[in-house]
């Protein structure tokens, strides 16, 4: 019965949600106001009270978004739920009968998907594990594409990062009704949703709201705005509209998600193409964020980061990439990428069984993952951060059309949700139990205390495996590319500093 559900009185009015096994959950809560008519393409407005009792049993709308195109959209599950109010976020709390707990850690799940796809309502992140585990697991849904993205000269930019902000104040605000510490407040997030987590760390506007962070398969980036608004132009051409907010929000938003797909459609972050990024905008993102890391933003944050082994295969493999590519296409694309030939030589040379494109994969998997993460870490240690700073590496591979340990592989063990069909979706019906019990508990371990099991970065670079068998941490991986980069840094600094 709906009205022996779970109550919590926050400050906008009570909510009741939906309890079993020693969980509740609290879906679809609104943490701010839909973005429609006249706060459309504007900064998120709080929400307003509600008298009486609001029904929370249910997922919220989701974001305007378009499904993965095949053969993606068989292996990332993308639900899509109606209405305008997609401003709107889950909790799971303990529950043991009587009520919430107290003084519990909080973890904040922003879902990635290339800033166009995804939400909180993909069962893959199901915050029932986290909960169970003593935690008070908060999943977000935030503007997307166009809506959130855009970049146009009268509206602000970052909108989907400022809905971020307005969800994590929201549990500033609230999340104490959950049994939750809002003094004790993890976020974590994964490709889009890692980029956007190191964004809110750099960001001016965040700051006293994230006490810790989990990057997981992205990494600090962001465009100047004149680069970032060519996404915006190109599809204003596509539309025959001026590329302002005011056109856009007169198009009819099928007509809007339709173009957006067409332009976007081709973009690679390898050789580029139009994409949805976050802006360096003055405001939400003041500066470059890797930049503003690296200069001790964020240093009193505990920080845990990593990278699937293989995360490329989750594009290349599907879709033949792998096998297209031969050495001539290899060597143009690197070209085109600027990765110096020296450094693809020592790749070469370290891996003689794998095809061209399975190379060119290792090679953008480092070059737009891997070695910035390593280089974030480095920098927090060079500045003797205070705060822990751990990495990771997941290396099971998935028997799934051969996709290896491949991009988001590793969420199904980070939510322990490997029992579900979505999560089978990409991991197949074998996945270790032991190794989702271990992955989950050292998230959770990392909330809790700041510490998820191994040693912090050193300059011995300890990484922690998560591979077939028991984790284990092991030195960081593939010494000889590492230096190749490394060594691509220290000559481009010498060239600057001769420079003047």
């Amino acid at each position: 019965m709906a009205d022996c559900g779970p109550e919590v009185l926050t400050r906008y009015g009570a909510l009741r949600g939906a309890a079993a096994d020693g969980v509740a959950a609290f879906l679809g809560v609104p943490y701010a106001r839909p973005p429609v008519g006249a706060l459309r393409f504007r900064p998120p407005e709080p929400v307003e009270p509600w008298e009486g009792v609001r029904e929370a049993a249910a997922f919220g709308p989701t974001a305007p978004k378009r499904p993965y195109a095949p053969p993606l959209d068989a292996l990332l599950p993308d639900p899509e739920v109606a209405g305008d109010g997609c401003l709107n976020l889950n909790v799971w709390a303990p529950w043991d009968g009587g009520g919430p707990g107290a003084g519990l850690p909080v973890m904040v799940w922003i879902h990635g998907g290339s800033l166009v796809h995804g939400s909180s309502a993909v069962p893959v992140y199901d915050g029932t594990a986290f909960a169970r585990d003593g935690v008070v697991l908060v999943s977000v849904n935030y503007r997307l594409g166009i809506e959130g993205f855009g970049v146009f000269p009268d509206a602000p930019a970052n909108l989907g990062l400022r809905d971020q902000i307005a969800a994590l104040t929201w549990v500033r605000d609230c999340v104490a009704a959950f049994g939750g510490d809002p003094g004790r407040v993890t976020v974590f997030g994964e490709s889009a949703g890692a980029i956007s987590t190191a964004a809110l760390l750099a960001s001016p506007l965040a700051q006293g709201l994230i006490h810790r962070a989990v990057v997981q398969s992205g990494a600090p980036v962001a465009l100047p705005l004149d680069r970032a608004r060519r996404t915006t132009r190109a599809i204003a051409a596509r539309l025959g509209v001026p590329a302002t907010a005011e056109a856009f929000a007169g198009v009819d938003r099928d007509g809007l998600l339709a173009a957006q797909t067409e332009v976007t459609g081709t973009g690679s972050p390898l050789t580029g193409g139009h994409a949805f990024q976050i802006a360096v905008d003055g405001e939400v993102v003041p500066r470059d964020p890797a930049e503003a890391l690296a200069d001790g933003a964020s240093a009193a944050v505990d920080l845990l980061m990593g990278t699937t082994t293989e995360e490329y295969r989750l594009w290349f493999v599907p879709s033949g990439v792998t096998d297209r590519v031969g050495p001539l296409v290899q060597r143009l694309l690197l070209r085109k990428a600027k990765v110096p030939s020296r450094t693809a030589r020592v790749y070469r040379a370290g891996r003689p069984g794998e095809k061209p494109g399975e190379i060119l994969g290792a090679l953008a998997t480092d070059k737009l993952l891997r070695v910035p993460l390593n280089a974030l870490a480095d920098a927090r240690l060079r500045a003797g951060a205070d705060a822990g700073t751990y990495l990771y590496e997941f290396g099971w591979r998935s028997p799934v059309l051969d996709l290896g340990a491949c991009h988001a592989l590793e969420l199904g063990f980070v939510f322990d949700t490997l029992d579900l069909p979505e999560t089978r979706a990409l991991t197949g019906p074998d996945a270790p139990r032991e190794l989702a019990a271990a992955m989950h508990a050292a998230w959770v371990s990392f909330a809790a205390t700041g510490d998820p099991g191994w040693r912090r970065w050193d300059r011995s670079r300890p990484v922690m495996t998560f591979g077939p068998g028991l984790p284990s941490v092991v030195k960081a991986p593939r010494e000889a590319e590492r230096r190749a980069w490394e060594d691509r840094v220290r000559r481009r600094e010498s060239r600057q500093v001769a420079a003047g």
